[in-house]
């Protein structure tokens, strides 16, 4: 059985890469350019966005599945991460 999916890939030394294109928004055909920091929450093993606050003073969100709160507050002395684990 052949794969209907079309897999093109093209390598060539020295050419760049694509510069990343932001995802429309959910069908609201906007693009969400906000800055978020991605979310692993151990506790229901799920993954999520957590969106930086309207005032750009922190990060704050929760598990999607039982609704366990985070918050990360942006600061000078912070870290470039953007990835976290919440155990």
């Amino acid at each position: 059985m052949r794969d209907p999916r079309d897999y093109k890939v093209e390598i060539s030394s020295g050419a760049r890469p694509p510069s990343p294109q932001p995802s429309p928004g959910a069908g609201s055909g906007k693009t969400d350019t906000r800055p978020y920091v991605s979310v692993l929450f151990r506790c229901c093993n799920v993954y999520q966005r957590i969106y930086r606050s309207a005032d750009g003073a922190k990060y704050e969100g929760g598990c999607p599945k039982c609704a366990r709160p985070v918050r990360f507050l942006v600061g000078a002395g912070g870290t470039s991460e953007r990835f976290f684990v919440v155990e």
